[in-house]
């Protein structure tokens, strides 16, 4: 076994307990609160956490065998922004109001709600997060010893992804809070360009880090690589694009809006 995939079942078996441990933390306080949103303010601990435990066990690795724990806490940080940036907005965001429609419909029509809850938002919440976080928290548990052209390729994308997941929610917000944009649909700024600045923006982030990944982990790219892939299918497929559209295109401007941006990858607006 290479020590590289040794690693990785290293991460795997202490992230499965960091996932559990969140999960029960976050259902019991959901109980407590009757509010499953909590859900997405929790969702990006994981990787805040995972990220976390990685840096300290690499300072340990770092110490006694090989590397940098600088190198490897840089690439924490990365998480680390990202991670409690996005779980506050949506605090903010929610802070007050009643529960997301998606977790109250459910509440309406689930069977055994509350069990439900708990492996269908909790844990597989946390298993999908463990899944996508695995080539960053290897690159850190891997202690580089300095930053590769590779790696500095990776931080450079992530970075853009930031930009546009940081400044396209920021741009909405602003957009929102105005009373005379009420009914009305964003379509300035980074949305001018790409109806999803900010998923552009998070898949983004995840394919730079799993570049980084690579230039560290190489010999199992094709196992890490389910990482960026899983978390760009869910914001094209399942959790992000479709359920915002479907809400969008009930507004009468979203036929024009949506005929002449792209969908996701920014690109020029067509002309009518």
């Amino acid at each position: 076994m290479s020590d590289t995939l040794f690693y990785l079942l290293v991460v795997l078996f202490y992230g499965a307990g960091v996932v559990v441990a969140l999960g029960i933390f976050g259902f019991s306080l959901s109980l407590w609160k009757k509010d499953n949103g909590i859900a997405d303010v929790l969702y990006s601990w994981y990787f805040v956490i995972l990220a976390g435990l990685s840096a300290y066990l690499s300072s340990l690795i770092a110490m006694y065998f090989r590397g940098s724990a600088l190198v490897s806490f840089c690439y924490a940080m990365l998480v680390f922004i990202w991670g409690i940036r996005l779980s506050l907005r949506i605090y903010l965001k929610n802070k007050g109001k009643p529960e997301d429609f998606r977790y109250a419909a459910w509440r309406k029509t689930w069977k055994w709600f509350k069990l439900r809850s708990f492996f269908q938002i909790y844990m597989l919440q946390g298993f999908l997060a463990l899944v996508i976080s695995a080539p960053i928290v290897l690159a850190i548990m891997l202690t580089p010893r300095t930053f590769t052209l590779l790696s500095i390729l990776g931080v450079i994308i992530w970075i853009k992804g930031f930009i546009f997941e940081a400044v396209g929610d920021a741009q909405l917000d602003r957009f929102i809070r105005n009373p005379h944009h009420k009914g009305k649909l964003m379509t300035t700024g980074l949305w001018k360009f790409t109806r999803h600045p900010n998923y552009f923006g998070e898949a983004l982030m995840w394919w730079g880090l799993w570049i980084i990944s690579i230039s560290i982990a190489g010999d199992i790219w094709y196992i890490t690589i389910i990482s960026p892939l899983v978390i760009t299918s869910l914001l094209l497929k399942v959790s992000g694009i479709p359920l915002l559209e479907a809400r969008m295109s009930k507004n009468s401007d979203w036929p024009e809006y949506a005929k002449k941006t792209s969908s996701f990858i920014p690109w020029f607006p067509k002309k009518k």
